[in-house]
C-alpha cells in the first residue's frame, strides 16, 4: 500500500489504456449528453467536429476510470478528489479511439478538513492512440495517510 506519506512531488503514474467504440459514444450521449453529433454518426460527419466523436464528459469519467484503475494497480490509498482546478477539452475523441493517461504529482499538503487524509495535487493529461492531447486537468486528490491509519 501507498499512503500519502510515501507519494512524492514529481512522482508519475502511467495508466493502461481504454478503447471508445461508437456503441459506447451513443449509449453514453443517450443517458448524459444527447446531442446530434454524440448520438449519430451521419450528423456527426457534418458537424464541426467532423466524425463521430464522445462527449467531452464521457472522456472526463473514462480519465476517472484510468485514474482509480491505475490507484488501485499501484495500492495508492485514493478516496476521491476534492477539487478540480482547471479542466480543459483540447482535440475531439473520435469512435475507436484508445486513451491512457499520464499523472503527475505536483504538490502535495496536509488536508484541513479530513485528518485521516492529505492532499496530492495532480496535472493529469488524457492523450489518443497517436499521443494527442485529448483533455487535460488540474486535481486534488484525498489520499489516506498511513500514520493516521496507524495510530487508529
Amino acid at each position: 500500500m501507498s499512503y500519502w506519506e510515501d507519494i512524492d512531488i514529481g512522482r508519475v503514474f502511467q495508466t493502461g489504456e481504454i478503447t471508445v467504440s461508437a456503441d459506447d459514444i451513443i449509449d453514453f450521449a443517450s443517458n448524459f449528453d444527447p446531442q446530434p453529433y454524440h448520438l449519430d454518426p451521419a450528423i456527426a460527419e457534418q458537424s464541426i467536429f467532423g466524425g463521430h466523436c464522445a462527449s467531452g464528459w464521457q472522456i472526463c469519467a473514462l480519465m476517472m476510470r484510468l485514474l482509480v484503475d491505475t490507484m488501485n494497480r499501484d495500492g495508492v490509498r485514493s478516496v476521491g478528489s476534492a477539487a478540480v482546478e482547471s479542466l480543459r477539452w483540447h482535440r475531439p475523441v473520435f469512435a475507436d479511439d484508445t486513451l491512457h493517461a499520464q499523472i503527475t504529482v505536483t504538490g502535495h499538503k496536509a488536508s484541513s478538513g479530513y485528518s485521516r487524509y492529505g492532499l496530492i495535487d495532480c496535472a493529469i493529461e488524457v492523450a489518443n492512440q497517436s499521443g494527442d492531447k485529448v483533455i487535460s486537468l488540474t486535481t486534488d486528490m484525498l489520499v489516506e495517510r498511513g500514520e493516521v491509519a496507524a495510530d487508529e
